[in-house]
């Protein structure tokens, strides 16, 4: 991806010329920092089918462009759903109010590639409307033959296809063509008047066809099920301080809100974070890496470029224990002294771009999770967690679990329900005490969300081993 794609712009299908565009960006940017334009046409699509009936079918289509003028740690930003010459202009004499009374130097511009992590499929153009309707009946009528004990199914498919075009000060104009889709299942059993839930999902930047063949959606259904059915003998879970074994994949989702957050520049930047100003200090224990990755084929968090049109990269965060560096947007990057990582990232031209994780994750160590269990007198086993909060401030943290079991000396015995983790993500990295060798990411089903905007990410990581995390549930 060099500077103009041969396939035709989103600016020219709308009568304005890339030259022009870069003419009145650079007019903005005089004497500013940074900035560009944000281009976007976008198009996505959603059927939930539940309860046995079409329950929703929409379909969205949007396009519109941002222009931001930087200027120190001030941001002037103004965008439009109509991309225009006039409205460029409009958009332009607003945002260069930001840097009024103020002398910079402009930043130079991101660095190019070449690399593309993810073909141009488009998920709204293949399987037809009618095929995807057809697939969701299907997997309603696979989930109820399965178990008598189903009462309700619950399915859905997304897809979108986002066009991102940046324009830079430089004269640049970088294009990425984006994929991402998602299949979810959710499969409700009852039994003597009690009923519980089971959910599996999957998905990430390609066409449907890679997530909707009959082994890949039946495998979904199965998950959900074996989940609700483990849930159905579930017993409340007891209170206190225990050890806690953690799952490998989508557990990594607590590393990801109690620990990436702190990680963002912006934060650390501001001294906002538990981590600001702690580079080079142990913030973990030995063994522990945490990494963000947005350089990785078809992952649901990955980037070719971010929403500045810097190249995504690998960017270790916490290296052996020892904080090592932050994930930075090229404003954050350049207010602290450094090299932006490729994190800045936007829900929309509507929004601003900030530091935000792609894929994070823990690399693997050499332990079992077997071995994590067996030397486990009482603690609890999560498999899977749910939602969760985090005060970015201090990192405490709270996490519902959705399949967790109590341990009970070295054995897995009874599912509990009810079982939530409390703690401080600064602390819990310093009670990891086992590192599993089963590093995996989620299945592609994670979503973001920071200052009211909402991006797709990944998380990871291998099984793990906490000691002494107090364990929500019921007073024992």
């Amino acid at each position: 991806m060099n500077a103009l794609s041969p396939a035709p712009s989103i600016l020219e299908s709308c009568d304005v010329s890339s030259e022009r565009a870069q003419q009145i960006l650079g007019d903005a940017l005089k004497g500013a920092d940074d900035g560009e334009i944000f281009i976007e046409r976008s198009e996505s699509e959603s059927f939930v089918f539940d309860d046995g009936r079409l329950k929703s079918a929409a379909y969205d289509a949007n396009e519109g462009f941002g222009l931001r003028v930087v200027a120190g740690e001030t941001a002037g930003y103004a965008h439009s759903s109509e991309i225009s010459e006039a409205a460029l202009k409009r958009a332009a004499s607003s945002a260069a109010l930001a840097k009024r009374g103020h002398s910079g130097v402009q930043a130079e511009g991101p660095r190019q590639t070449n690399a593309k992590l993810y073909g141009d499929e488009d998920p709204l153009a293949s399987p037809a409307f009618s095929d995807k309707v057809g697939l969701l009946e299907e997997i309603d009528a696979y989930a109820r033959q399965r178990d008598p004990r189903v009462c309700q199914v619950m399915a859905s498919l997304a897809g979108e296809r986002r066009v991102v075009e940046i324009v830079r000060a430089d004269g640049r104009l970088l294009r990425d063509v984006r994929p991402l889709v998602r299949l979810n299942v959710q499969v409700t059993v009852e039994t003597e008047g009690r009923r519980e839930s089971g959910s599996s999902g999957a998905g990430g930047r390609a066409g449907f066809e890679t997530w909707i063949t009959p082994e890949r959606w039946q495998e979904q259904v199965e998950e959900a099920l074996r989940m609700a059915l483990v849930n159905l003998e579930s017993v409340p879970c007891p209170a206190g301080e225990m050890d806690v074994v953690l799952g490998p994949g989508w557990n990594g989702v607590l590393l990801h809100e109690a620990v990436g957050h702190g990680l963002e520049g912006d934060f650390n930047r501001k001294g906002t974070s538990a981590f600001s100003g702690r580079i080079g200090e142990r913030v973990a224990a030995p063994g522990v890496t945490v990494f963000d990755d947005g350089h990785i084929a078809g992952r649901r968090g990955s980037l070719t470029i971010d929403d500045e049109g810097t190249p995504t990269s690998r960017t270790i965060l916490i290296e052996d224990g020892i904080l090592v560096g932050y994930m930075h947007d090229r404003q954050s990057a350049r207010l602290m002294g450094t090299q932006p990582t490729g994190n800045g990232r936007r829900q929309s031209y509507a929004h601003m771009p900030m530091p935000r994780m792609t894929n994070t994750g823990m690399l693997a160590g050499e332990s079992n999770r077997e071995e994590m269990i067996s030397s486990t007198r009482r603690g609890l086993y999560c498999a899977n967690f749910g939602g969760g909060q985090v005060d970015i401030t201090n990192g405490k943290f709270v996490f519902q679990c959705t399949e967790a079991y109590l341990i009970e000396d070295g054995k897995i015995t009874a599912p509990v329900k009810g079982a939530t983790l409390i703690g401080d993500g600064p602390s819990a990295l310093t009670r990891v005490t086992m590192i599993g060798d089963d590093f995996c990411f989620d299945p592609g089903i994670g979503v973001c969300g920071k200052a009211g905007q909402g991006v797709p990410v990944g998380v990871g990581q291998p099984s793990l081993k906490l000691t002494g995390l107090t364990v929500g549930g019921t007073a024992v």
